[in-house]
């Protein structure tokens, strides 16, 4: 069973660890260096990592305004240990803590076929919205 843990910070095996699961995901772009992933763990509003024995095996962060509004993002597992609720534990425990820092709207940006398994945890799709990126971004 893993074990889940907020960080603020990262480096050595983990921040290795959590660069491995942005690269499985396609979310890590040549030229992405340590020093903006260790950046992206200090920023977020709070960083998730689900662990077994140690290794990180999942992760999910949250960034926000810290005053009412708030944006899941960066969920996944390792491939082999997906279908065991790991997932759905990290997004649970992120709504958890951002509810308990006050944080009233919680949304995301439900990619790759992964509606349905937001709606299981309480999310709906905002109808006559479209979620937008700009031209030439990476998605």
């Amino acid at each position: 069973m893993p074990t889940y843990r907020f960080i603020k910070k990262a480096g050595g095996k983990t921040l290795d660890q959590i660069i491995a699961l942005y690269e499985k995901q396609g979310w890590w772009r040549k030229g992405d260096t340590p020093e903006l992933a260790a950046n992206i763990v200090k920023n977020s509003h709070c960083f998730l990592l689900a662990l077994d024995q140690g290794r990180v095996i999942g992760m999910g962060r949250a960034i926000s305004d810290n005053a009412s509004d708030a944006y899941i993002q960066d969920i996944t597992v390792l491939e082999n240990r997906r279908a065991l609720g790991i997932g759905s534990a990290i997004v649970r425990k992120l709504k958890s803590r951002l509810k308990a820092d006050g944080i009233k709207w919680i949304g995301l940006i439900a990619q790759n076929n992964s509606r349905n398994f937001y709606r299981k945890l309480g999310f709906k799709v905002i109808t006559r919205s479209h979620p937008m990126m700009l031209t030439g971004n990476h998605v």
